[in-house]
């Protein structure tokens, strides 16, 4: 072995610098790979939710700040160029870069006692002898290994057979517009006809506002026309880098690794259905595999691991189950005009929308506001179609 780690985490992003703290910090020593030197770029609306908030407390003992995070409560909701509604006093969202989030993350992982080993990608994966062998020869040896190389995990890929179901995964583009000196105020943005089966976004930061279209990859094969009317809608013409990346929003792996090879973050599909939140649940699904590797290894029983990490992750399963229930609701075109008008009227499912995307509540919140209000609202739209008065 050139190098041998009681842990080695594949993926430095937040789920891996996560999981690299958590048993960095349980005094296990802890490698941390990744194909990429830090700062690097990565796709992401970069939407940082109060849950986020609080996974970032837990485990890296910071708080959102000026230097990385620009506050923002100013909620608006449109479809195409009709405006739904819009709030002034949402609850608060924090917008951020994430080249800069993500490099601070890594910086504190490794300030903390990780091992980095970054700007080299992996060869090969040996299960049987716990090995990760390196493109520049190096052969790393495990105890346990966690997985948070993200969408188009390799790690999935040498488990599984493929790191997504193409079937299902999702896709965004997305483009930085440089602010031009005329932006009064920052305005949060989603947009639900920019995309089918997913929506637009307009988040601002300190420098740019982020613009970007997502949805199933599957039903939006005009994804690009679609993204190109968007950009128009907001202004942003011009010659703008334009990114891709597979969303994995949906369609979680139910089984997220085996025996002491575990997957965490984008890696094992925990991004949320509805919202597209993942940052919340990659650091805290980092975390949460990091405490069952430190448990198994302490027993002596590495390949427990799994089965510690399996059972510690049931509520966010739980959680996605439910986002994925509510995606069948909400995004067929049936639904369209059922939800857009609850948007309309400023009713209490658009308030517990935003709960919900700003993680103060759980989709049982949200249930029980939907039978409440949609009656109503599929009785209004049905008298509207039949020419009567509402």
């Amino acid at each position: 072995m050139s190098a041998a780690f009681d842990i080695v985490v594949v993926g430095a992003g937040p789920a891996g610098s996560a999981a690299a703290m958590t048993a960095a910090r349980a005094g296990l020593r802890v490698g941390l790979i990744d194909k990429s030197a830090f700062p690097r770029d990565k796709l992401c609306g970069g939407l940082f939710t109060g849950r986020s908030r609080k996974v970032m407390q837990e485990v890296f003992q910071r708080d959102v700040d000026e230097a990385l995070f620009l506050k923002c409560d100013h909620m608006r909701f449109r479809a195409g160029s009709e405006i739904l509604s819009e709030m002034r006093d949402a609850p608060p969202f924090y917008l951020t870069m994430r080249y800069a989030f993500d490099a601070m993350l890594y910086e504190r992982a490794v300030a903390g006692g990780v091992v980095p080993l970054t700007g080299q990608s992996v060869q090969e994966y040996d299960f049987d002898d716990n090995a990760v062998i390196l493109r520049d020869g190096r052969r790393i040896g495990y105890r346990v290994l966690i997985g948070a190389d993200g969408a188009n995990s390799q790690l999935a890929k040498a488990l599984f057979g493929r790191s997504f179901d193409p079937a299902t995964i999702g896709f965004g583009l997305e483009v930085e517009m440089p602010h031009d000196g005329r932006q009064s105020e920052n305005i949060v943005e989603v947009d639900f006809a920019a995309a089918r089966w997913g929506y637009g976004w307009s988040f601002p930061k300190a420098r740019t506002t982020t613009l970007g279209v997502g949805g199933i990859h599957s039903r939006n094969p005009d994804l690009k026309t679609r993204m190109q009317e968007y950009r128009e809608l907001h202004g942003a013409n011009g010659d703008l880098r334009v990114k891709g990346a597979h969303l994995p929003f949906g369609e979680f792996r139910p089984r997220p690794g085996r025996a002491n090879v575990l997957l965490a973050g984008d890696a094992a599909g925990l991004v949320d259905a509805i919202t597209g939140e993942g940052i919340a649940h990659a650091m805290q699904s980092g975390h949460l595999a990091a405490q069952s590797a430190t448990g198994a290894l302490a027993d002596g029983a590495p390949d427990t691991a799994y089965q510690r990490y399996q059972q510690a992750l049931g509520p966010i399963h739980c959680s996605l189950r439910q986002a994925r229930l509510w995606r069948l609701m909400i995004f067929p075109a049936a639904m369209t005009d059922v939800f857009q008008a609850a948007f309309r009227r400023g009713s209490t499912l658009q308030t517990k929308y935003l709960e919900l995307l700003a993680g103060e509540i759980e989709y049982d919140h949200l249930r029980t506001a939907l039978f409440t209000r949609a009656p109503k609202a599929v009785y209004r739209i049905a008298r509207r179609r039949l020419g009567l008065s509402v």
